[in-house]
């Protein structure tokens, strides 16, 4: 029963889903996997320097939060929700918020 479930939701997604936004979703878990890695390598190594560890994981999780925000703006689903913002000014909306959170998290390491 759940396997047919699992099975029913994934041959939608790869039906339904347009090409760009999968791009997205492999990116989102490309985002979650570096930042387990880092939380692993920091419970088995250690977390010297600390901020290193804070500023690489907010990185990671600051990054995967704008992806998300991107990915619902420019998704054709939720086109009536987001009538008055263009896939373009979303995605200069989201190099935006990029940049600043990276020059935030470079920052705060030094």
């Amino acid at each position: 029963e759940a396997q047919q479930i699992l099975t029913g939701v994934w041959q939608n997604y790869v039906q339904r889903t347009p090409q760009r936004t999968k791009l997205v979703d492999v990116f989102m878990a490309f985002l979650v996997v570096v930042g387990a890695l880092q939380f692993v390598y920091c419970v088995i190594v250690g977390n010297f320097p600390f901020n290193a560890f804070l500023s690489g994981f907010s990185a990671t999780v600051g990054q995967f939060v704008l992806t998300a925000s991107l990915r619902i703006q420019t998704n054709t689903e939720n086109a009536a929700e987001f009538k008055t913002i263009s896939h373009e000014r979303a995605f200069a909306d989201y190099v935006f918020g990029s940049l600043i959170l990276h020059f935030f998290c470079i920052n705060f390491i030094n």
